[in-house]
């Protein structure tokens, strides 16, 4: 049985394993946004994805990769994830790599918003603090004069507002199978994109190696949700968050070696604020569980 306030070893190398894959998911895609269009490189991401787990899954479940009671909650769900990934991977081709991830971390506040709005959850004092603090750091990253200060920034905060929004949508559908709710995304990602990519008239050569790289991607994005689902099979998540802001630190290493980009003082002022905030909601809520499940219920 799991508890709350312990992760263990393989599920905190399995959370720390997954965010590098999808760091370095994010670098390639950064090079290649300067070559081809972003919507044929979201399309490759998840139709590899859904090709992975048709051939790794198919054999075994067949049609129950599709079986839910709530198919119109999986449908609108599945769709936010592939546009909270073309709004990010157009954010990556214009921005830094560190800050872009950064922003994207205001994810968890918005989570709490939508939560208190959707899901009636309670906006405590603490955590109308951490997301007060959370858009501050915010505001650090992207502040009038930056060169971050532009409309692909609006791109950035677009992908984390659609991502809370499907994290909500998660939480709604808490008690699904969860490689039913990783088919949906990659299958619906894949229709819709293959739908909509004629009408972008592409017109272009790819060499095989770019080929390579493109499904690489797919890969790579397989690889890290199939990493995480193995990790929250094994700890909770409020044991497992924290660690998932090691993202933040990939992300400014591997911008600095592979681009020369490092963020300056007010950027690392900004994501040490996002980070803090989230990390300290995390541990907040850890409590809040922790105490929910310990103590008896008052009585008036």
């Amino acid at each position: 049985m799991r508890t709350h306030g312990h992760a263990p070893t393989s599920a905190i190398l399995l959370i720390v394993g997954a965010v590098l894959c999808f760091t370095t998911l994010d670098a390639i895609v950064k090079i290649l946004t300067q070559r081809y269009p972003v919507p044929l490189i979201v399309w490759a991401r998840y139709s590899v994805q859904a090709a992975l787990i048709l051939l790794w899954l198919g054999p075994t479940m067949g049609t129950a990769l599709l079986r839910t009671r709530r198919l119109k909650l999986h449908l609108f769900r599945a769709v936010l994830l592939p546009i909270s990934s073309f709004c990010f991977f157009s954010a990556l081709k214009y921005l830094p790599l560190a800050e872009t991830t950064a922003l994207n971390y205001t994810s968890p506040l918005l989570v709490i918003i939508l939560a208190a709005v959707f899901l009636h959850e309670r906006m405590t004092a603490p955590r109308v603090a951490l997301v007060l603090a959370g858009i501050a750091g915010m505001l650090l990253i992207v502040r009038p004069g930056s060169e971050i200060f532009r409309g692909a920034a609006a791109l950035s905060l677009s992908s984390a507002m659609c991502y809370g929004v499907f994290q909500i949508l998660t939480k709604k559908l808490a008690g699904e199978d969860s490689r039913v709710l990783l088919f949906y995304p990659a299958l619906v990602g894949t229709v819709m994109l293959t739908a909509a990519l004629p009408l972008f008239a592409l017109d272009f050569s790819m060499p095989w190696a770019d080929v390579a790289i493109i499904v690489g991607t797919g890969v790579l994005g397989t690889i890290g949700h199939f990493a995480f689902i193995l990790a929250f099979q094994r700890a909770p998540a409020s044991a497992l968050t924290p660690y998932g802001y090691i993202q933040l630190v990939w992300a400014t290493l591997i911008g600095w070696i592979v681009f020369g980009a490092f963020p300056d003082r007010w950027s690392l002022a900004g994501m040490a604020v996002i980070a803090g905030s989230g990390l300290t909601m995390a541990m907040h809520e850890r409590r809040r569980v922790k105490q929910a499940t310990e103590e008896p219920a008052a009585v008036d």
